[in-house]
């Protein structure tokens, strides 16, 4: 760092010079300046990035005692895209005495893995973009100079993700009232089924590539955004979006389960809502947890209910009256009579139909419609349409996209993951830690105690002073080789 420092003062400095001797010619040219400044600052920051990794390189090189049974074979060159560019620096290779196998031993202190190609704050960087825009745009958000990741790559890392359960436990959970889920889901288009070409068509002529992305989000009521707002918001929400697997719609449900239950005490909640359109994955969630309360959705009642009316021209405002208070007030029957009525008044086959079909929809969701109407104990409106739009439908169907399966089902957690706040770093060092161990990991030293003992013998404490003073500056030069010391020894 320090040499980087030293060229800096005998170059670097004379460029910064440069660019605000040429601003104070023409001051009307500030962006010039703040990019020559950025630039200039840049490549500092690389440079000094570059020397430190050498650095660490160098004390594996020269301390045997932390690398017992390794050898060096040689040196290499490598590239790392980072967030603020590309780093190219040497690193050693050392080949074990007894097991012969051959590893970069500072990759393996830096936890970067074999083959890599960028640092994780590059791989953040590339998944805050590609959430909200695209592929494309996420591998140019990587890095804030003009390099770049192509979009097979993004796709690649955002096909591979994990994404970390919220598994907490509460110690003191929340007691409420009221729960609500809401639940609904996105109409995606798919590239494939399975693989390229496999798309049929169906008898209107159109391709079967619609799939469905699930989003069910758990909230304590609304409230106003501000004391004389108009508008609401949802009290504590938390998201969870999955793809169209059919298998995975039980451990789906399962995992909304598991979360209510570690942060509420359901014991004390009055009621649970479930306000949806009553799509079949739906009901099957709520058959998965008891005691929830189905009520239908004010979007799709209102739809069927104009499906039912819309043909009666002026007196479609009293029909729909008299549709509701037999929804609210009489019983099956009585709806049927009037929807008889209503259908008299058509001779279209096609109309006939749409009368069919929203009389059957309502029917099949008649206990849940009521509730809806009547809105007691309770019960509030349902916002699944507006989130759906804000959650999935923007990054997923509003523009004509492709999806496979794959990718459709991880941007909608990648999605979700957003929407809860998490954090993209997290997120990408989350995944290194489901991959299994290395076989020989264990081998950086042959034994921490016995190196704490040698260490130990040659100084008072350990880490509080290096072995070799590489530079002058002493406390920080110490304080960051004593560190580096602790993660060999996995302190």
């Amino acid at each position: 760092m320090i040499k980087s420092i030293q060229q800096f003062q005998a170059k670097g400095v004379k460029n910064l010079e440069k660019v605000f001797i040429d601003y104070s010619a023409d001051m009307t040219k500030i962006a010039e300046m703040v990019y020559g400044v950025k630039n200039e600052v840049i490549k500092l920051g690389l440079e000094m990035i570059v020397e430190e990794l050498e650095t660490y390189d160098e004390y594996l090189c020269k301390h045997k005692n932390v690398r017992p049974e390794w050898y060096i074979v040689r040196k290499d060159t490598t590239t790392l895209l980072t967030s603020l560019g590309s780093i190219t620096y040497q690193k050693t290779l050392f080949k074990n005495k007894v097991t012969g196998k051959s590893e970069y031993l500072l990759d393996r202190v830096m936890g970067i893995e074999k083959h890599a190609r960028m640092t994780e704050d590059a791989e953040a960087e590339l998944l805050k973009e590609a959430v909200q825009t695209s592929y494309q745009k996420g591998g140019i958000s990587a890095c804030i100079s003009d390099e770049f990741v192509s979009k097979e790559t993004v796709k690649n890392k955002i096909h591979a993700l994990e994404f970390p359960k919220n598994n907490e436990v509460l110690k003191e959970k929340k007691v409420v009232d009221y729960l609500y889920i809401d639940a609904d889901e996105d109409h995606v288009s798919l590239q494939f089924h399975e693989k390229k070409g496999d798309l049929v068509k169906l008898e209107n002529n159109r391709k079967d590539n619609c799939a469905i992305a699930k989003l069910v989000y758990i909230y304590e009521g609304i409230e106003k955004e501000a004391p004389e707002s108009k508008r609401h918001k949802l009290v504590n929400p938390y998201y969870f979006c999955r793809g169209c697997e059919e298998d995975g719609n039980q451990k789906f449900w399962d995992e909304i389960f598991t979360f209510m239950d570690n942060h509420y005490d359901l014991d004390k909640v009055k009621r649970i809502y479930l306000n949806a359109d009553g799509g079949a994955w739906i009901k099957a969630g709520k058959n998965r947890i008891a005691g929830i309360t189905y009520v239908l959705d004010e979007f799709h009642l209102e739809k069927y209910l104009t499906k039912l009316t819309s043909h009666m021209k002026d007196t479609r405002e009293d029909a729909k009256k008299e549709l509701v208070h037999a929804i609210r007030y009489e019983k099956k029957s009585d709806f049927e009579a009037i929807v008889e009525r209503l259908k008299g008044c058509l001779k279209s086959e096609t109309g006939i139909k749409r009368i069919e079909t929203s009389k059957d929809y309502i029917l099949s969701n008649w206990t849940a419609a009521r509730l809806r109407l009547n809105r007691k104990e309770g019960v509030i409106g349902c916002s699944a349409e507006g989130h759906v739009s804000h959650v999935l439908s923007s990054r997923m169907s509003s523009r004509p996209l492709g999806w496979s399966v794959v990718g459709m089902g991880k941007m909608a957690e990648l999605r979700a993951y957003q929407y809860n706040n998490g954090d993209m770093l997290e997120l990408v060092r989350y995944q290194k830690t489901l991959l299994p161990k290395a076989a020989g990991c264990e081998e950086v030293v042959s034994s921490c105690a016995e190196l704490l003992l040698q260490e130990s013998k040659h100084k008072q404490k350990l880490g509080v002073y290096a072995n070799t003073k590489m530079y002058s500056i002493p406390y920080p030069q110490i304080r960051k080789i004593a560190n580096f010391k602790g993660h060999i020894y996995g302190l």
